[in-house]
């Protein structure tokens, strides 16, 4: 059975501006302080943190829904790339929810990986919503 991590979280941000802010480079970075490539176009490559975490962006719906290959430095090399989903869903006119379902994550990195979206990605995005 593959290894599921299923997480939610509310930001205080449209829908529309954190799908902005995860998608482009630029909003990547203000939320990892890291430089990161990514780009909505399906296709495209994408890398974070230094090119521990890279894979694809298979497919997108503007302000809604990202789906990517991807995979950590950690998985071992016979591993396949895991999906990650991110649906953004308008909740007020100042928040938006992002639920995150992220599918066959490898056994080896899948505590890393489960631990790794709110210490990476949930509190530091709070964060810097508030600059």
């Amino acid at each position: 059975m593959p290894n599921v991590i299923k997480q939610s979280v509310t930001l205080p941000a449209s829908a529309r501006q954190l799908y902005d802010m995860y998608i482009t480079p630029r909003g990547h970075a203000a939320i990892t302080g890291m430089k990161a490539k990514i780009s909505a176009r399906p296709g495209s490559a994408f890398s974070a943190f230094e090119g521990s975490i890279f894979g694809t962006t298979l497919a997108t719906v503007p302000g809604s829904l990202i789906v990517q290959s991807w995979r950590s430095c950690n998985f071992a090399v016979g591993d396949p790339d895991s999906t990650l989903v991110l649906s953004f869903t308008p909740l007020t006119t100042r928040s938006a929810r992002i639920d995150l379902v992220h599918v066959n994550v490898s056994p080896v990195d899948y505590e890393g990986v489960r631990k790794g979206w709110p210490a990476y990605y949930w509190k530091p995005w709070r964060a810097a919503l508030r600059k």
